[in-house]
C-alpha cells in the first residue's frame, strides 16, 4: 500500500485571485485554502494586509453568499493584541456595526453585508475571510457585485440585531499556558459558546518570541477537520513567516519558513509543531470545522474539565 504524502495538505504559496487594485491594502488578496489548492477541502480562506487608509473607501459593497462566512479583522500589535489599528464600519443586514478592536464577524448564508468603510487608520492590520463549505470564492456568490457602488446606504428590513454576530473581545481559555511566547491563555474568537449559530472553533494569537517549551503542543488528533494557519507579521513581505518551523503530519515532518495553511482531515495525527528559528512575530491560528465548543475542539481522548 502506498504511503500518504501529507505535503499535499500544506499550502506554502497563496493564489492571488480576488480583488482589484486598491491603494492602502494588499490586493489581490492571498487565497490560502480552497478546493483548487487542496482537493477535497471545501473551505475557502483568503487574507490581506491593510497598511494605510484604503482608497477608494469603501471598495467592498453590499453582497451575499451561498455559504456561512466568518470575517476576521486582526490587529498586529503584539503588545496590545486587541487594538485593531483602525476604526471600521461594517453593514450587515442593513445595520451598521462599528468597531476598533480585533474582531470576528459571523455572517449566515444569504445575509447581505457591506459596504465596509475604514473611518480611521493608525497601524497595519489583517483582514481575513473564511467561507464554510465553499470550494472557491467564485462558487460562493449569491447576489450583489462586491465592487459596484450602490446608491445610498443599505436599509434595515428585519428586526434582527446583527450585533449578536460580532465578537469584539475574545473569550480567554484558562489552563492553556502551553507557551510563554504565545502569552496564553488562548484567545477564542469563534465558537458556539460565543455565537450559538456558529459551529466553528477559532482561537489565535501572536508568537512574539521563541516558544518555551518548544515544541509547545504534542502530537494529537481531532474528531473534526482542521486548518492550521501560520501568518507572517510583515505587511511589506506577507509571504515571509519570519521563522522556520517543522510540522509533523501523520509522522511526516513538513518544514517551512513561509506563511502557510495546513488542512488536516479528521483523524489525522498531527504535531508536534516545532520552532527551528525565530526572526519576527507571526500569528498562529487553528480553525476547527464542526467543533463549536472547546470540549469538541479538544484533541480526541483528551479530558476537558
Amino acid at each position: 500500500m502506498a504511503e500518504n504524502n501529507y505535503e499535499k495538505y500544506l499550502v506554502r504559496r497563496p493564489m492571488y485571485e480576488v480583488g482589484g487594485k486598491v491603494k492602502g491594502r494588499q490586493a489581490p488578496t492571498m487565497t490560502y485554502m480552497s478546493n483548487e489548492l487542496v482537493p477535497g477541502c471545501n473551505l475557502y480562506i483568503d487574507l490581506s494586509w491593510i497598511y494605510a487608509l484604503p482608497e477608494p473607501n469603501p471598495h467592498v459593497f453590499e453582497h451575499s453568499h451561498h455559504y456561512d462566512k466568518i470575517v476576521l479583522h486582526i490587529g498586529a500589535d503584539t503588545e496590545n493584541f486587541e487594538d485593531l489599528g483602525g476604526e471600521i464600519e461594517y453593514y450587515v443586514g442593513g445595520q451598521p456595526l462599528a468597531f476598533d478592536t480585533t474582531t470576528a464577524l459571523y455572517i449566515p448564508k444569504g445575509i447581505k453585508h457591506g459596504p465596509i468603510t475604514w473611518k480611521k487608520f493608525t497601524k497595519p492590520h489583517i483582514e481575513m475571510s473564511i467561507m464554510l463549505g465553499a470550494e472557491s470564492t467564485k462558487g460562493g456568490w449569491l447576489s450583489g457585485d462586491i465592487s459596484k457602488q450602490k446608491e445610498g446606504l443599505p436599509g434595515k428590513k428585519d428586526d434582527i440585531d446583527y450585533e449578536k454576530y460580532l465578537v469584539r473581545h475574545p473569550a480567554m481559555l484558562d489552563g492553556t499556558d502551553v507557551t510563554e511566547a504565545m502569552k496564553s491563555p488562548a484567545k477564542i474568537y469563534m465558537s458556539s459558546d460565543l455565537i450559538p449559530e456558529s459551529n466553528v472553533y477559532i482561537d489565535f494569537g501572536w508568537i512574539p518570541g521563541f516558544p518555551d517549551p518548544n515544541p509547545p503542543i504534542p502530537d494529537h488528533v481531532h474528531d473534526y477537520e482542521e486548518v492550521v494557519l501560520l501568518i507572517g507579521g510583515d505587511p511589506n513581505n506577507p509571504e515571509d513567516l519570519g521563522a522556520e518551523l517543522e510540522f509533523c503530519v501523520g509522522d511526516q515532518p513538513l518544514p517551512f519558513d513561509t506563511t502557510v495553511a495546513c488542512y488536516l482531515p479528521k483523524g489525522i495525527k498531527h504535531g508536534p509543531l516545532t520552532w527551528k528559528k525565530f526572526d519576527r512575530p507571526h500569528l498562529l491560528m487553528p480553525i476547527i470545522i464542526g467543533a463549536g465548543t472547546f470540549a469538541q475542539a479538544a484533541p480526541a481522548g483528551q479530558k476537558v474539565e
